[in-house]
């Protein structure tokens, strides 16, 4: 499956030209933003950890080795990219154990920054944001050209599009959902059963907002929308009163898409006929999700784009900083500015 298939259109116009991303680990980094204060004692040991080229999952099990404990007592807020420079925050639940030597652990790929006790285990979501320094290399676009499409991005956002990497190489994950889904099964392996049908209700949310981009609505909220805070999971319908809200000009409130469940889409009018008509062009999933017991639920279809700032350290080089809401992709910011020249699965 091709970009354009998995993802959309762009919303700001074509791209401004062509780069290289991920050249190298340090091009791709992400900074977990964790607002929980440590009290410095209990049973659980919080890490700031950083990783080079290594995926969470694989962190955590060498975790769990070094300190001799079964790797389900290894926590973490959320999964982070393995082609990339991360810190984030773990945790080793010890109880009536003092601190392990965790030095075997560590090399190239693996630093502990920071470690601290804590009463509770860190929980799967409880990170507020992630901090993004991405360097865009090979860079082959006009700078005032870049420049314009960026002021007008902090402005607007972007669309909220689901990444490449959620997909799999060439849409593997979205194949394989298609598979199980016409065959009425689901995976027993626990790790692709999860892989699979995130793959499938991510793909259903990105048909829904490539529409909306297409017909320039992804980003105002129309009667029958049910409209969200940023950072909140719960949504509530839009009525005009609704529609003229004024945090929606200034990227508080936003439309929403559907996360595919059960039942119907609880939008109403043309935005729930959008909604169902997307998920009539892929029944098989859709019915799939819903028997597998997927609750329908929520995602801003806009992106806004937190502290964004830019700048040149060469002239084929552009540098962002910005800060994204959990579960948001910092190739969707990419994406409305250059193509990125022959990487297909980023």
């Amino acid at each position: 499956m091709t970009e354009d298939q998995l993802l959309g259109p762009r919303a700001h116009g074509g791209a401004c030209g062509s780069a290289v991303l991920k050249a190298v680990a340090e091009d791709f980094q992400v900074d977990e933003v964790l607002d929980i204060p440590l009290s410095g004692a209990g049973e659980h040991l919080w890490l700031w950890v950083e990783k080079r080229n290594l995926n969470t999952e694989e962190a955590a099990r060498r975790l769990a080795r070094a300190a001799g404990v079964p790797v389900r007592n290894i926590s973490y807020a959320g999964l982070k990219d393995r082609q990339a420079l991360t810190r984030q925050w773990f945790s080793l639940h010890l109880p009536g154990k003092a601190d392990p030597a965790l030095a075997r652990a560590e090399d190239e790929t693996l630093k502990i920054l920071q470690s601290s006790r804590h009463q509770r285990k860190l929980q799967r979501g409880a990170h507020s944001a992630n901090g993004f320094t991405l360097r865009l290399t090979e860079l082959q676009a006009e700078h005032a050209q870049l420049d314009a499409r960026l002021e007008r991005i902090k402005i607007d956002g972007v669309p909220n599009y689901f990444g490449l990497q959620r997909f799999g190489y060439e849409g593997g994950n979205v194949h394989g959902a298609r598979e199980y889904a016409d065959r009425e099964e689901l995976p027993v392996q626990r790790n692709l059963r999860s892989r699979l049908l995130s793959a499938g209700r991510s793909y259903l949310f990105n048909r829904v907002l490539a529409e909306r981009v297409a017909a320039g609505s992804w980003n105002q909220a129309q009667v029958g929308d049910l409209l969200a805070f940023t950072d909140s999971r719960s949504f509530f319908p839009a009525g005009e009163a609704e529609c003229s809200d004024p945090r929606l000009a200034v990227l508080d409130l936003h439309p929403t898409g559907p996360l595919w469940g059960a039942g119907e889409s609880p939008a109403a009018g043309v935005v729930q006929a959008l909604e169902m008509q997307a998920a009539a062009t892929e029944p098989s999933i859709a019915k799939w999700l819903a028997e597998a017991g997927m609750k329908h639920e929520r995602r801003i279809l806009r992106l806004p784009i937190g502290g964004l700032s830019w700048h040149y350290p060469e002239p084929d080089i552009l540098q962002l900083e910005f800060v994204l809401p959990t579960g948001c992709f910092a190739t969707a910011v990419v994406r409305e500015l250059v193509s990125l020249a022959g990487q297909t699965d980023i």
